[in-house]
């Protein structure tokens, strides 16, 4: 089957949407670009992407309009405002938000959308900055089956595991799933990191014995190396995770679902941004730790 080339909007080319959109550009489809910081669209720009003033200009141009914002409330005002996309959505057009959001957002996009005569995806993703770069992103989706699979070749084109979870909205509850996984993983990795230090073993050697076995995760083998290097520039900023547990546990609490890890991990992620943490990856714990 010929493959198909779309226009695609792309809104929010931050650390993570550069490197997704920039990969669609190599499998030829024409780029579309809105930032509200247009300096960070500049190496796009040079790339060959075309640069519009408002999501709304995105909306008139594109056959499919993807977005990858900080906040729920940019989801929110990207999609609902004056300037917003649904507001100006050409029948036909399929929208799919990235963002990690709320899944009660995501399931009103997705009903708004069919109102439009558009249809929508919610497709948060995993994988960090290397992964965007890679295209070897996990990408969680939700929305009908049939949106689904005419758009599982775009979303090839930035990730390697790429899932449809159910209806709308499923995609953003399982990347909760993911991030409640993360935030209490990430705790023991610095705890034991920080014991091995205290119990004066090296580090990096220790690393070598447990990412293998039982211990064995990402944050374990990829963001160790870079918390001994004393990097913690952000693959995903604090700011961010501290938005996603916070979204978690809300959406835990209308489930009548109690979690007991999660709460520690946001409550030691928010001393961090207190001290200054807030634009730092999220291997920056260890620094709190120490």
């Amino acid at each position: 089957m010929d493959k198909k080339f779309y226009n695609i909007g792309f809104v929010g080319v931050g650390v993570m949407g550069k490197s997704m959109a920039r990969n669609l550009m190599k499998e030829g489809h024409t780029l579309h670009v809105y930032n509200r910081t247009k300096a960070k669209a500049e190496e796009l720009l040079q790339e060959g992407a075309v640069w519009h003033d408002s999501p709304a200009e995105i909306a008139a141009q594109a056959d499919v309009v993807i977005t990858m914002v900080g906040y729920p409330r940019d989801v929110e005002e990207t999609y609902f405002g004056e300037q917003g996309l649904l507001k100006h959505a050409r029948a036909g057009t399929v929208f799919i938000d990235m963002t990690t959001s709320s899944p009660t957002l995501a399931a009103r996009i997705g009903e708004a959308a069919v109102a439009a005569g558009c249809s929508a995806l919610d497709a948060p993703v995993s994988g960090g900055d290397i992964g965007a770069r890679e295209a070897r992103l996990s990408i969680m989706v939700g929305g009908d089956a049939e949106t689904f699979a005419r758009m599982e070749p775009l979303l090839k084109a930035m990730g390697t595991n790429v899932v449809h979870q159910g209806a709308a909205g499923a995609g953003q509850h399982t990347k909760m799933c993911n991030q409640i996984a993360i935030a209490s993983n990430m705790m023991g990795v610095v705890e034991a990191i920080r014991y091995a230090e205290k119990a004066g073993l090296d580090p990096k050697t220790v690393l070598q014995s447990i990412e293998s076995g039982a211990a064995g995760s990402w944050s374990l083998s990829n963001l160790v190396p870079r918390m001994l290097q004393g990097d913690f520039a952000p693959g995903f900023y604090v700011k961010h995770f501290i938005k996603d547990m916070g979204i978690a546990l809300q959406s835990a609490e209308e489930m009548g679902l109690e979690l007991y890890g999660l709460p520690l991990a946001k409550k030691l992620y928010e001393q961090l941004a207190a001290e200054g943490g807030g634009d730092l990856g999220t291997q920056a714990l260890y620094k709190l730790y120490k």
